[in-house]
């Protein structure tokens, strides 16, 4: 029998860890569209440079509708919110809802809340149309307050949506939100919402195939807003945590008490598998050295 060559075994090991890494990478950056009727261009350049691992484009929903096809087609993910109410929100509720119930994820933020038809008659809400079926939160009557927020960290769960958050706090453009049966709320803002009742500011709801994430503070904050003034916090991080777990299809949300993501079926890590790749070579060169060594 040839002898083993242990120098070529580590090579083909090696060189299959390096297969291996390369099939359970991580996937290339998630196409975002950025929906909004004002402030999608200033929000899409910054969370281009803030949050470099996805891609943002903006579409200005002010005048004009995307068609299904046009997201279907060229985005992976849809952010959407407003910055004051508009007479398109219910055909582009109507579109996103559709993009949702296709199996792709939509991230919510303020303002969206001042448009949903349970907002204050103040703000002439349009509604969103059908997204109002399958979005996490109704309004607390009012919507989007006014008013100061800061994150309760006490309520916060343990999930790829709270993933490194220790801090965030709004000046007066966030909340005004109560969940929904069958929404999973991950944190609450301190202060109570417009009916005295816990103020959801980081929530999910899946409805057959959509999922629909609401992370309640005004994405384009940092366009109307000075950082540690008016918006404090882990701000880029709340909104990354959105796009990462929404990029994963709204699975493997849970962590576990030392602070890594957990999936529903458990599965072996990259560096797991490696190991297993370099222990069963470790093993064949050790059986040919006990074969060799009985001849």
């Amino acid at each position: 029998m040839t002898a083993f060559n242990f120098r070529a075994g580590a090579v083909r090991c090696v060189f299959a860890l390096g297969v291996l890494i390369g099939v359970v990478a991580p996937a290339d950056a998630a196409r975002v569209a950025v929906i909004s009727n004002r402030y999608s261009a200033e929000t899409a350049a910054d969370f281009n440079v803030r949050i470099p691992t996805h891609k943002f484009t903006a579409i200005d929903t002010s005048t004009a509708v995307p068609s299904l096809k046009s997201l279907i087609d060229g985005f992976d993910l849809v952010l959407l919110y407003e910055d004051q109410t508009y007479a398109n929100a219910p055909a582009v509720g109507n579109v996103v809802a559709a993009f949702a119930n296709s199996g792709r994820v939509v991230v919510i933020g303020s303002f969206y809340d001042q448009d949903r038809s349970d907002a204050t008659p103040f703000n002439s809400p349009n509604g969103w149309g059908l997204l109002e079926t399958i979005d996490p939160n109704t309004t607390d009557g009012i919507g989007t307050p006014g008013t100061p927020r800061t994150l309760n960290i006490a309520t916060m769960q343990r999930h790829a949506l709270t993933r490194g958050l220790t801090a965030l706090g709004s000046a007066r453009y966030a909340g005004g939100n109560q969940a929904k049966p069958g929404t999973t709320v991950l944190a609450y803002w301190t202060e109570l919402n417009a009916r005295q009742k816990p103020d959801p500011a980081i929530a999910y709801r899946i409805s057959g195939a959509a999922c629909v994430i609401h992370i309640a503070i005004a994405p384009n904050y940092p366009a109307i807003g000075i950082a540690g003034t008016d918006y404090s916090g882990d701000f880029h991080r709340a909104w990354k945590n959105g796009f990462d777990f929404a990029a994963a299809g709204c699975v493997g949300a849970s962590i576990d008490a030392i602070g890594n993501e957990a999936t529903a079926i458990p599965t072996l890590s990259a560096w797991s598998l490696a190991l297993t790749i370099l222990l069963l070579g470790a093993v064949g060169f050790t059986t040919l050295r006990s074969r060799r060594a009985r001849r």
